[in-house]
């Protein structure tokens, strides 16, 4: 039934360049699965897929294929990278990508790799612990012309706690280790592509053993210090040296005195979260320790009483740059929440750890395609809020409508490419445009 549906062009391609690196006897259930997940309706599990591709015999190999997906996920992940720099970052020489983590729910036992995490999002109820897996996910960050900045997830490492890791049959590695790897992965990309990495995480990630991995590949980082974070200012070696162990850090410094200090503040414009706004900043030269080198601090006055403070590995870069870049991190924040109430992270129900990696790369790449066909189209087609006279009419499409506009265009292509015109066709076509609002 798949088969014969009819997807956009740029569909077409993308998906065929992903599959040309798994084996090609089962390379093509992948096109089969994305078209499932497109259509699945309710519980977003693979039963559902199933059902929305009318499979009905030989379903166990859609299982097992979906396991084998999780040995490939850095191979599909490149080509889907590149694809991304091809449509998105062509005429920047500078790629953002954000590092975060986020646990999606799961129930029932002999679950691999699941685990009892601290839960950021406590439910009504109080429960601040949630069981189920955690994944340190790396998206690239882009700012759209109309759209603002949107976030394309890529590559995701399941993370399992020391007294789990034997139950999975994995080894320990920590988030921040797992963040660095999947730096590592992209910044070889990058000097692939001749592009420069720049990667923004919130404070969790200021570690060493992230930061100075990942300073050690030649990437830019961009991170939120703590308000008593450990700073010193810059050593500088005497002329002549004296008895004694030399000095590795100059004199203490500390962000409350310095922001105390009126000297050295300027005001700068942002872009930041869709709009234009001014702020007064403070610009120094630290040495960091987790950094392991010298460190451009930027600091930010909310208030007479409140600042933050962030850390850019760059001296060169800008206050604006900085800040800026900092405010779209939060592109990452809205793809998991796209993630899971959308694709239905975390939904599938099953239980291998091949299978659950499998999974939730689909669900990563699912939405990064959808994202990649509706770069550019106009807000018009993506979304039509006429019958809504209630909402904001220059509220930018959100990632469902994106679903729903691409689900409306394979329908109209599948359905009406090859039918004549008449005036019965006619009518049948605008009967059908009215069910396919109400449908997809």
């Amino acid at each position: 039934m798949l088969t014969k549906w009819i997807f956009p062009d740029f569909w077409h391609v993308t998906v065929i360049a992903l599959s040309c690196v798994l084996h090609q006897r089962s390379a093509w259930r992948l096109s089969v699965i994305f078209t499932a997940m497109l259509f699945a309706k309710g519980r977003k599990t693979i039963t559902s897929w199933l059902r929305a591709a009318g499979i009905h015999r030989c379903y166990k190999a859609y299982y097992y294929f979906i396991g084998s997906l999780g040995k490939k996920t850095e191979n599909i992940a490149t080509e889907l990278f590149k694809m991304t720099i091809q449509t998105i970052y062509k005429k920047a020489n500078t790629v953002l990508m954000a590092i975060d983590d986020s646990p999606t729910p799961r129930y029932g036992p002999k679950i691999a790799g699941a685990g009892i995490h601290r839960n950021p999002t406590p439910t009504p109820d109080g429960r601040k612990f949630v069981y189920g897996h955690v994944w340190v996910t790396l998206s690239a960050i882009a700012r759209h012309r109309n759209f603002g900045t949107i976030g394309l997830p890529l590559l995701a490492k399941l993370y399992v706690k020391t007294k789990d890791v034997k139950n999975a049959g994995l080894f320990f590695n920590s988030k921040t280790e797992q963040a660095a790897e999947m730096a590592k992965w992209a910044y070889d990309g990058c000097i692939s592509l001749g592009k420069q990495l720049w990667i923004v995480t919130d404070g969790g990630f200021t570690r060493a053993s992230f930061l100075k991995p990942v300073i050690k590949t030649g990437a830019v980082v961009i991170t939120r210090l703590r308000k008593d974070a450990v700073l010193y200012a810059e050593l500088k070696q005497p002329e002549k040296r004296k008895r004694g162990r030399p000095r590795k850090y100059g004199k203490r410094i500390k962000l409350a005195n310095r922001v105390n200090n009126s000297d050295g503040w300027f005001k700068i414009k942002a872009i930041l979260y869709g709009k234009q706004e001014t702020k007064e900043v403070k610009v120094l030269k630290a040495l960091y320790k987790p950094a392991g080198c010298l460190v451009q601090v930027l600091i930010v006055r909310e208030s007479t009483d409140c600042f933050r403070a962030f850390m850019c590995t760059d001296l060169a870069a800008s206050a604006v740059q900085i800040l800026e870049a900092v405010a779209d991190r939060y592109a990452i924040e809205q793809n998991f929440s796209d993630l899971k109430e959308i694709e239905g992270a975390g939904q599938q129900q099953v239980r291998t750890l091949g299978s659950n990696i499998g999974t939730f790369h689909l669900n990563l790449w699912l939405h990064s395609l959808v994202e990649l066909w509706a770069w550019d189209k106009p807000a018009k087609v993506l979304c039509d809020r006429s019958d809504s006279p209630w909402d904001d009419v220059y509220r930018r499409p959100s990632h469902a409508d994106k679903c729903a506009a691409l689900r409306r265009e394979v329908l109209k292509q599948t359905f009406f490419v090859n039918s004549g015109k008449n005036h019965e066709i006619n009518k049948i076509h605008k009967q059908f445009y009215t069910l396919l609002k109400l449908v997809a």
